[in-house]
C-alpha cells in the first residue's frame, strides 16, 4: 500500500545546503520554492538515483540534527566517491552487528545521512 517516503531535513541556509547536497553529495535540485527577492526561507527537493530528500529553511519544518537512512548498493564505492570530493565523513564504512555496512555523513546543519547496504552485497560488489 505505501508508495513513497520523503524525509524533510531542516536547513538554516538553503543556498549552502543546495551546494552541499548537489556539489558534494551528487544530488540534483528538482525544485526550489522561495520568494524571488531572497534565498530564505526556501523549500526544495533534491534527488539522486531516484532517492529524494526535501530540504526546508521554513520554521517548523523538521529540526536540526535529523536522520535519514539511504540504502545504496555499495557503501565502499560511495565512500571512495565522497573522499575524492572531500566530503567530511562522520563515520567511515563500518560493519554493524545487525548485518548492515554503514557510512555516515553530516550536512552543515548536523543532519545525519546514513548510507547503508547489506554486508554481503557490499563485499560482493567492491
Amino acid at each position: 500500500m505505501f508508495l513513497l517516503s520523503i524525509p524533510v531535513l531542516h536547513v538554516s541556509d538553503s543556498v549552502a545546503a543546495e551546494a552541499f547536497y548537489c556539489r558534494m553529495l551528487g544530488f540534483q535540485t528538482e525544485f526550489a520554492m522561495r520568494d524571488p527577492t531572497r534565498s530564505d526561507p526556501c523549500y526544495m527537493g533534491v534527488q539522486r538515483d531516484g532517492v529524494r530528500l526535501h530540504l526546508s529553511s521554513f520554521s517548523g519544518d523538521g529540526v536540526y540534527g535529523s536522520v535519514a537512512f539511504i540504502a545504496v548498493d555499495n557503501v565502499d564505492k560511495l565512500y571512495r566517491e565522497y573522499t575524492e570530493r572531500a566530503v567530511p565523513i562522520a563515520m567511515t564504512p563500518t560493519d554493524q552487528s545487525w548485518g548492515n555496512r554503514e557510512m555516515y555523513v553530516k550536512d552543515p546543519d548536523g543532519n545525519s545521512l546514513r548510507f547503508i547496504c547489506d554486508l554481503k552485497t557490499s563485499y560482493d560488489s567492491k
